[in-house]
């Protein structure tokens, strides 16, 4: 019980002290886990289960969509992307569909895995000295 409580709260922690760049990686990975959970729902007749994962799934794709900067063309991009996974789960969480969610599982992961790559990019390229032009 009390190692539960210390995991929770490190989590808790991590979550307040991450960047905003590391809480949105943490966000794409919440995704995919709900997906997964969903599908294992599915594989057991865990309606129950497989509904709430969903939900949660397209809580986080909500998210996403309100913070978005519109006055980008990546952004307006996303838009449709997440517009596409959102329907997508909603029809997959009526009729239980596992195809479904790995449709959307398969984009939530490649976004990720671009946004891993741009977050390493990024730090990398901070991390660089800057040349001074002479």
């Amino acid at each position: 019980m009390a190692l539960n409580k210390a995991y929770n709260q490190y989590k808790e922690n991590s979550i307040y002290t991450a960047a905003p760049e590391e809480l949105t990686l943490m966000l794409y990975n919440g995704l995919v886990k709900f997906i997964m959970l969903a599908r294992t729902g599915i594989d057991e007749s865990d309606l129950e289960k497989a509904n709430n994962n969903i939900i949660r799934a397209q809580d986080i794709i909500l998210h996403f969509q309100a913070t978005l900067d519109m006055r980008y063309e990546v952004s307006q991009n996303l838009d449709m992307i997440y517009d596409f996974m959102y329907r997508h789960l909603l029809e997959a969480n009526m009729k239980k569909d596992k195809a479904m969610l790995d449709d959307v599982l398969g984009l939530v992961k490649e976004i990720r895995d671009t946004w891993q790559q741009a977050m390493k990019l990024a730090k990398h390229t901070q991390s660089k000295p800057q040349q001074i032009a002479r």
